[in-house]
């Protein structure tokens, strides 16, 4: 359930998306009435208004989403109000220069963020945010606690590569296709990979 709700501001953006690319008309008509005054020169074409309005979505969303954490007196990840300021900011660009290029990079650059995050607490603090997440229920030694720490890292660098170059080979619309689904795929691809290497490792503690 928590991996849903992570990806649930991508789905959403993939949902608005893909519902005004098959509207143009009426999406270049809702983005000028609800982004005019927002946008350079007030006027939102159809080429550029299903992204811009998928990116209002996704800034709500994700505000949403931290909103209803607080509400419930739960505690914020840290890297969600990244994603926050991130989308704002990327997304607010993407927004005022009618271009989709900065918020093609928000996937990368939190990648890349959380990447650094794994890192520098192993490397600078030595402290091993797996551990921190995990260690009360799994009991593993430090050197596959460090190997799994940098399999992450390794995980997040090459994920914002690949988004880059999804994003400046492709269309906007297989660009889409694979944030949601690429994304969520090799996520899952990975996290069972993890639990295989975790159940041998497992298996052979107990033995």
């Amino acid at each position: 359930m928590k991996l849903l709700f992570d990806f649930l501001p991508v789905i959403l953006f993939f949902g608005m998306y893909k519902y005004a690319e098959n509207h143009k008309d009426w999406a270049a008509a809702t983005a000028t009435d609800w982004l005019g005054f927002m946008v350079l020169g007030g006027q939102v074409g159809v080429k550029e208004a299903p992204v811009l309005l998928a990116t209002v979505v996704v800034i709500l969303a994700t505000a949403a989403q931290i909103a209803w954490l607080l509400l419930r007196r739960r505690k914020v990840d840290a890297m969600l109000w990244v994603s926050l300021g991130l989308v704002v900011v990327l997304g607010g660009a993407t927004i005022w220069f009618h271009s989709e290029t900065f918020i093609k990079w928000k996937p990368s650059v939190l990648y890349w963020v959380m990447g650094v995050t794994f890192w520098a607490s192993h490397t600078l603090f030595n402290k091993n945010l797996l551990q921190m997440l995990m260690g009360h229920q799994i009991d593993l030694p430090a050197p596959v606690w460090q190997r799994l720490n940098f399999a992450w890292v390794a995980f997040f660098g090459l994920m914002g590569l690949l988004n880059i170059y999804v994003a400046y080979s492709f269309s906007t619309d297989t660009w889409v296709n694979f944030k949601l689904f690429g994304g969520l795929g090799l996520m899952l691809l990975f996290m069972v990979g993890q639990g295989f290497y975790l159940s041998r490792h497992l298996k052979q503690e107990e033995r």
